[in-house]
């Protein structure tokens, strides 16, 4: 599970940018909330009550206390309290915490993150655009401790807050993933889940992801993962969706561009740290997987804060 964890918090961190966002709101019945797309992911946690998600041309979905809708793409969506209530507000920076009203209440927890598109992971690409974790007794704890501290912390916010606030957010967004993936493992061996329950292909990962400046053949990868050549590179691409050796120079890039937007490392440093002897051919890669040179892409500017 060590290898997993790893895996997935680097690929987390190699997307994100900017600073996420979160708000308790409470509302009561009648209500309904419009969720626009955004440039990211977001969740809702039901506090209180519960409430129904509209996606547009899908089927409704009921949530109920502790339920976890988690939209890995910023999906447009409605929420109501109930199927025909109309849709009143739009999702903006700055709307009212609470807003009266004669019915039953409902107390909901948002977040958003803002993700690089441009620099996105196959990882996130292969989820469905909702994914519900319903409350369930003895299921993932962590995510459900998770919850109640930020929750905590936004609904009364202490000396600390305004740092333990974006630390609970970041460890929420791995606890969403880390349960959805602990879900898929137990029915599905394909996906990246199957690469996660799969020792050779997340071994074969980590080292990739420890190590993107090492000129790594499939025989070095075979050799760390525990079988023959032929066994990676049919398990690795029926899990992964690519070969061995094109998930390393997608991972090369997606770490350039990171470096790129978050460090002021030279384009020389960057190139040999993610595996390139000269910039000339890094920057030749670079363009062809981003459509831009690695000095445009760093100083285009990101996208704006995104609405819980």
């Amino acid at each position: 599970m060590v290898a997993v964890v790893d895996i997935l918090s680097e690929t987390i961190a190699a997307i994100r940018t900017g600073y996420p966002a979160s708000g308790l709101f409470i509302r009561h019945a009648p209500w309904g909330r419009r969720y626009p797309v955004v440039p990211g992911a977001g969740f809702h946690v039901v506090l209180r009550g519960s409430c129904w998600v509209v996606p547009p041309g899908g089927e409704p979905m009921a949530l109920g206390v502790g339920d976890v809708l988690f939209m890995p793409r910023g999906a447009d969506h409605d929420l109501v309290d109930n199927l025909g209530s109309p849709v009143t507000e739009t999702a903006r920076p700055g709307e009212p915490r609470e807003i009266a009203g004669p019915g039953v209440r409902t107390e909901l927890l948002c977040g958003a993150y803002e993700l690089g598109r441009q620099r996105s992971h196959p990882m996130l690409d292969e989820l469905p655009e909702f994914i519900h974790l319903p409350a369930r007794p003895g299921r993932h704890p962590a995510l459900r401790g998770a919850v109640d501290l930020l929750a905590a912390e936004i609904a009364e916010p202490r000396q600390g807050s305004d740092a333990a606030v974006p630390a609970l957010l970041e460890t929420m967004l791995l606890f969403i993933l880390r349960a959805w993936f602990d879900e898929q493992a137990d029915a599905h061996r394909t996906g990246w889940a199957g690469a996660f329950a799969d020792p050779a292909v997340a071994a074969a990962l980590r080292a990739v992801h420890e190590d993107p400046s090492r000129s790594w053949t499939v025989p070095d990868l075979s050799d760390i993962a525990g079988v023959s050549r032929a066994t990676l590179a049919r398990r690795f691409t029926a899990t992964i969706g690519e070969p061995p050796l094109s998930y390393v120079t997608r991972w090369r890039l997606l770490t350039a561009a990171r470096l790129l937007r978050d460090t002021d490392a030279s384009l020389h440093t960057i190139a040999r740290r993610v595996g390139y002897t000269s910039e000339f051919a890094f920057a030749k890669a670079f363009k062809r997987e981003y459509g831009q040179a690695p000095g445009r892409y760093r100083h285009t500017p990101t996208q704006p804060p995104i609405a819980v």
